[in-house]
């Protein structure tokens, strides 16, 4: 009995494509399955923020990666109040690395009329309430507006800056963002300047 070597050929190089065909079937879900899902994906993804209703001394929220983001348009008086805190701050000029470089400013912010800070109190997570009005009996005659934790007391000024003597450690996170137009904040990009 003769041995046909063209048939064994192709027989072998039949079932090599077939079988490789089949491990292709196998890997490729596999290796997707690495990917993180779409839902994952959307939870990390920049956010727009529309910021052309906002009046000067009102807060906006946005969520960003599953954090509140607050968008403060601050008032000409806002900013002038808080030159005069700078004594009271524990850190009033950014220098914790936990910042922006963009935002290592009196301000801290890219413009000095808008405000962008994950509302997270920076001392166990608590979400800090807003408080813009100027001296209010349960803050005292020396508060000028910004943000009250009352978890356990933290305070920020309208900067995000923690004051002295609190908690907090640090000031409030400062997100990654960028203005896309005169109205439009993208938060989760810096825009590529740092």
């Amino acid at each position: 009995m003769s041995v046909d070597k063209k048939k064994r050929r192709f027989l072998t190089a039949a079932t090599s494509v077939v079988g490789a065909v089949g491990a292709g079937f196998v890997a490729v879900p596999f290796l997707k399955s690495w990917n993180p899902s779409e839902k994952a994906k959307a939870a990390g993804a920049p956010v727009e923020a529309d910021i052309g209703k906002l009046e000067p001394g009102q807060m906006m929220r946005v969520k960003w990666r599953g954090k509140p983001v607050w968008i403060v348009h601050r008032t000409e008086k806002n900013l002038q109040d808080m030159e005069g805190l700078v004594d009271t701050l524990a850190d009033p000029e950014s220098e914790q690395p936990q910042q922006p470089e963009y935002c290592k400013n009196p301000h801290r912010s890219r413009k000095p009329q808008y405000l962008v800070a994950v509302g997270i109190c920076t001392h166990l997570g608590c979400s800090p309430t807003y408080r813009p009005e100027v001296a209010p009996q349960d803050l005292g005659a020396d508060w000028v507006g910004g943000f009250f934790c009352p978890c356990h007391g933290s305070r920020f000024d309208l900067a995000g800056r923690v004051y002295s003597g609190v908690p907090a450690p640090t000031n409030l996170v400062i997100p990654p963002y960028y203005f896309l137009t005169d109205t439009t904040i993208l938060v989760g990009e810096d825009g590529g300047a740092a």
